[in-house]
């Protein structure tokens, strides 16, 4: 007898694979080597991160010196904005070294803005194109300026100045200087405090300095003890090329005979009124 055999719908299927021997899997990968190399990546990115904002949005900029008392103290730690003015190849730089890519357009600058009577600016000396300094702009391009018994005078209009407070210089070792102090009122209306030992400095009363096109004309707030435009061999007009950008604001600031690194010495010797103070 002959019985007819069913054909099947189902598929055939396949035998299981046999396991592979353990000696030919693939090593498995140590956590703490992975966490470890995605902490690396985590700190070059900040560090690019870090560089690119100091390239071309904000910069650090500490004083030492006095010549813009009573606006900016010794030890006194600041951010520019680089982006302020646009960017020359003296603003395009990375820890004062300048990044040069053919900068031309107005006097040297791309994405330029104006310059506002009154801004608080650092710019490379004109006399080396390296050293920064950081002034106050009272000079824009074909302003007439002069100095007339300790009083800016800006084309030919004396510019108002109000007493207030004298102003007493710590020198930290016991000795202090007394400045008289003023309010100054540009023709912008910009009012800032300005110092004075007397009216009769020598450089209380100058010529008639013309700016040129695409220059400014700078000077220190502490009238009597600032090296800026009105010495011409030293500073002189800085050309709009030479702005590295804006004073915003104090993020530290610290007594000037304290190193910032010694922490010991912080509860005394910072100065927390001053943090977070803008510029003007």
């Amino acid at each position: 007898m002959f019985v007819a055999l069913k054909k099947s719908n189902r598929a055939t299927t396949a035998p299981a694979a046999a396991p592979k021997p353990a000696a030919a899997r693939a090593p498995a990968k140590p956590a703490a080597q992975g966490g470890m190399l995605e902490t690396v990546k985590t700190i070059v990115y900040a560090v690019l991160i870090a560089l690119v904002v100091r390239t071309v949005a904000i910069e650090p900029f500490n004083i030492p010196s006095r010549s813009m008392l009573p606006t900016l103290l010794v030890g006194d730690y600041l951010f520019v904005s680089k982006y302020s003015y646009g960017y020359s190849r003296y603003s395009f730089s990375l820890f004062g070294i300048s990044i040069p890519f053919g900068l031309g357009g107005d006097h040297g600058r791309i994405l330029s803005h104006p310059v506002q009577r009154g801004d608080v600016v650092v710019f490379k000396l004109p006399r080396d194109n390296k050293t920064d300094y950081i002034k106050r702009i009272v000079g824009l391009p074909g302003d007439r300026i002069q100095m007339i018994g300790g009083i800016l005078n800006i084309n030919g209009e004396p510019v108002k100045r109000q007493a207030i407070d004298d102003f007493m210089d710590d020198r930290g070792d016991g000795q202090y200087i007394r400045y008289h102090q003023y309010v100054e009122t540009l023709p912008n209306g910009v009012k800032h405090r300005i110092l004075e030992r007397g009216d009769d400095e020598a450089a209380d009363n100058t010529g008639v300095y013309v700016v040129p096109p695409g220059h400014y004309f700078a000077m220190g707030d502490n009238r009597d003890n600032s090296l800026d435009s009105r010495v011409q061999s030293a500073v002189g007009y800085v050309p709009a090329e030479n702005l590295v950008g804006r004073a915003e604001f104090l993020f530290f600031s610290i007594d000037e005979n304290t190193h910032w690194w010694e922490f010991w010495q912080w509860p005394q010797a910072i100065r927390f009124s001053r943090f977070f103070t803008a510029v003007d």
